[in-house]
């Protein structure tokens, strides 16, 4: 079964500032929990990222086991949006729309996440009991990270 998880977030910056940031995957640990094992092993130092790029991490999400992921740039339009796609890793399907939405307060970055577990019905039970609650977790440690970054007083 496929399930969507949606964020938005107001950043009191400028579009330049929140696309140059996301836009980097060295930002990537950076908004990522500790417990989460998240390493980039693609090594794109400043570079910012491109259609088709490939990018390459290992991540920790259960008993600490590491586990390879992959993705690929799969669409970007500069300074508005951008597309990580799941090739290879945990997930049956991922899929993570990245849109920045300047206005007068800064940008409203949205997130607009489509995935489905493997293994049929015991991906789905997977979902309920522990997944989405850590899929949660991060993008709440995520918001938190980022109001310090871009929204202090």
């Amino acid at each position: 079964m496929k399930h969507q998880l949606y964020r938005e977030q107001q950043l009191h910056c400028g579009i330049e500032t929140a696309w140059r940031f996301f836009s980097s995957p060295a930002n990537l640990s950076k908004i990522t929990p500790k417990d989460m094992g998240f390493t980039v092993l693609s090594n794109y130092n400043d570079e910012h990222i491109f259609e088709g790029m490939i990018i390459d991490y290992t991540v920790s999400p259960m008993l600490k086991i590491p586990l390879k992921w992959r993705t690929r740039i799969s669409q970007v339009e500069l300074n508005r949006s951008f597309t990580d796609f799941q090739e290879k890793g945990p997930y049956k399907y991922w899929s993570h729309f990245h849109e920045f939405i300047p206005n007068r307060a800064g940008v409203l970055i949205k997130d607009t996440v489509h995935y489905e577990l493997p293994f049929g019905i015991l991906g789905d039970i997977a979902h309920w009991v522990f997944v989405k609650k850590k899929l949660v977790h991060i993008f709440d440690f995520r918001y938190g990270v980022l109001e310090k970054l871009f929204n202090r007083k």
